[in-house]
């Protein structure tokens, strides 16, 4: 692309971003999205979401809450789909805790789950036996009218 003079664009680097996540080259990634602020190009929530969902699934959801985490300090508004990879990242090491306390942090910041959020937990509550917590959150479901 630069030397045919078409300059990459946030799409284009998306789509790397992505493969580089897929395929689990996480530092790869990393020094991708550090490149891309580099020259100037303004990452959008998607780039975020690739990352933050590659370290969730890639075992490194420590990195992931930072991410997550920075976004917040820096103003930034995740969206749905961005806390629901968080909430499956906690779920995925069994931190329910910190999946229930997201999910309301979620709320309280003014974006509201959706059927997946709340099906992600349930089911994870549901396969560690926390059947009192899975069966309150599908009440809560069913209630928004989730079903």
């Amino acid at each position: 692309m630069h030397d045919r003079c078409q300059p990459p664009n946030i799409i284009t680097y998306n789509s790397i971003l992505d493969a580089f996540c897929k395929i689990n080259c996480l530092d790869k990634a990393i020094a991708l999205l550090t490149k891309i602020k580099e020259e100037g190009i303004q990452l959008d929530m998607f780039s975020y979401n690739i990352l933050i969902n590659g370290l969730c699934k890639g075992g490194r959801l420590e990195d992931a809450l930072k991410v997550f985490e920075d976004l917040l300090v820096k103003g930034y508004n995740p969206n749905v789909y961005t806390y629901t990879i968080m909430i499956q990242g906690f779920c995925d090491k069994g931190l329910f805790d910190e999946a229930l306390d997201l999910l309301s942090k979620m709320t309280d910041n003014g974006c509201t789950p959706n059927a997946t959020t709340y099906e992600i937990i349930i089911l994870s509550l549901f396969e560690e036996n926390e059947n009192d917590k899975a069966e309150k959150l599908l009440r809560e479901m069913i209630a928004r009218g989730l079903v």
